[in-house]
């Protein structure tokens, strides 16, 4: 009985360790609204910054973004500017793209965070699937990716883009859809990092584990 309980115990924990290292590599992400972040979150509004300025390379609040066509960092396709004017989740100033909009914006996070999100608008009218993409990573490894679905906001088709993460990131890819629409624009930034949440395979696995161990201590006291 013993030896069969030490067994049982070795193949919960091997369970366990095996799915922490799959969590590792991909996260369960949920879309968020803006109600979602904190007080005291991380706000990043473009504010103060001049018409015209480069986006590619900038540096705000510790975040620095980058835009890629093609996986090449590109100058004048994506500036601060003032269009499309205000929507629900929009104000100058703020990012537009007045080039070529069917490249990447890359962001790298000051640290890890679990919770991100923007306010967008794209030069299209009515509602838009896939009309942005949020793809998550630690580093250069995946961790998880959600699209949204665009609404006029008013006028143009846009929204708020929030993404929840169980695993830490710390560098955000953002795309829009090209193909439905020309421009996009992209402002009030939102980052927060809450506590991880443990997925439900892993809560179990864990549940497990303690269970048996404390099933195996009773055993053993009531066998002395």
């Amino acid at each position: 009985m013993k030896a069969q309980m030490k067994g049982w115990i070795a193949v919960v924990c091997c369970l366990f360790f095996l799915r922490m290292s799959e969590s590792e590599a991909l996260a369960t992400v949920m879309a968020v609204g803006p109600g979602s972040f904190p007080p005291g979150s991380l706000l990043i509004d473009f504010s103060g910054l001049a018409n015209g300025t480069e986006v590619n390379g900038l540096s705000v609040d510790g975040v620095l973004f980058r835009y890629t066509i093609g996986g090449v960092p590109t100058n004048g396709a994506v500036v601060i500017d003032g269009g499309p004017g205000t929507t629900n989740n929009i104000s100058p100033p703020n990012i537009v793209s007045v080039g070529n909009n069917t490249g990447t914006l890359d962001m790298t996070l000051p640290g890890p965070t679990t919770l991100f999100g923007y306010g967008y608008a794209i030069l299209a009218f009515g509602t838009v699937a896939d009309a942005t993409t949020i793809s998550l990573f630690s580093g250069n490894t995946p961790v998880g990716s959600l699209s949204y679905v665009g609404s006029p906001d008013p006028g143009f088709t846009g929204g708020f883009a929030g993404i929840r993460s169980t695993i830490p990131f710390d560098v955000v890819d953002v795309t829009f859809n090209s193909t439905a629409a020309p421009a996009f624009a992209l402002d009030n930034i939102r980052i927060a990092n809450l506590a991880a949440v443990p997925e439900p395979g892993t809560l179990l696995l864990m549940t497990s584990a303690i269970g048996l161990l404390l099933c195996h201590q009773v055993w053993h006291r009531r066998t002395k």
